[in-house]
């Protein structure tokens, strides 16, 4: 298994879609029993031994910076972007203080671990011969606080395909991933998604998905928050 020291979490969304909460507040300081969706995030990148993640920000991104003050492990280097970039040039611009490969995490993604650390299970599935990407996909049954259609199903060989014209498909993306920095070679630092080099890159044949052996919850929204509120009261978070 090939050793990830670094990663990413995606911090510098505006959070539209959980106002009012996020009127004075950054998405990711939304606490979720007790602890902000930042530090959960980067609580499962300590866990699986990476040194130093890199914390994008945007909006209200100086509580954020404010915040990550105290935190100790693993170092942060902050990447603030002036103009929100969207998830593809938002990575593409911290790849300087990026490692190869590296985990990158939605700061909305909330999940449990089975026997085996998810970010792990991208870690042991990644071979850089032949992948650019290792997703982590959830079953859309299985994913709380969501309500969407999925965004994948996966063949036999563990390589994803887009919903398309499908009413519905198997998996939800849950936001974690094993990326390469290959897939950014010839790309600007700009304003585009992920999903432009996602889709090029399974063209190609170079991505492979891991499904989820525990429970993942979709907090982008106040409905998702409200559901994984009330399924931790029922059965408490272990981090």
């Amino acid at each position: 298994m090939i050793a990830v020291t670094t990663g990413m979490v995606l911090a510098a969304g505006l959070g539209t879609r959980m106002r009012p909460l996020t009127d004075t507040m950054p998405k990711p300081l939304v606490p979720v029993a007790g602890r902000t969706l930042l530090d959960r995030a980067l609580d499962h990148l300590e866990a699986v031994g990476v040194e130093r993640a890199v914390v994008n920000t945007h909006y209200l991104g100086e509580m954020i910076r404010r915040h990550l003050l105290t935190r100790q492990h693993p170092a942060i280097t902050l990447s603030h972007e002036s103009e929100l970039l969207d998830t593809g040039g938002g990575i593409a611009k911290a790849l300087p203080d990026l490692g190869e490969p590296f985990y990158a995490i939605n700061s909305d993604a909330v999940w449990t671990d089975g026997a085996t650390p998810a970010l792990k299970r991208l870690a042991e599935a990644y071979d850089p011969g032949r992948h650019d990407a290792v997703l982590l996909l959830q079953e859309r049954g299985r994913a709380v606080g969501y309500g969407g259609p999925g965004d994948f199903g996966v063949d036999a060989e563990a390589r994803p395909r887009r919903r398309g014209a499908h009413a519905q498909v198997p998996f939800v993306f849950t936001g974690v991933q094993l990326l390469s920095k290959r897939l950014f070679i010839g790309e600007p630092v700009s304003v585009y998604s992920m999903n432009r080099l996602y889709d090029k890159a399974i063209a190609a044949g170079r991505v492979i998905c891991v499904v989820h052996d525990s429970a993942w919850f979709d907090v982008g929204t106040m409905a998702g928050l409200a559901a994984t509120e009330a399924r931790l009261r029922e059965r408490p978070l272990v981090r």
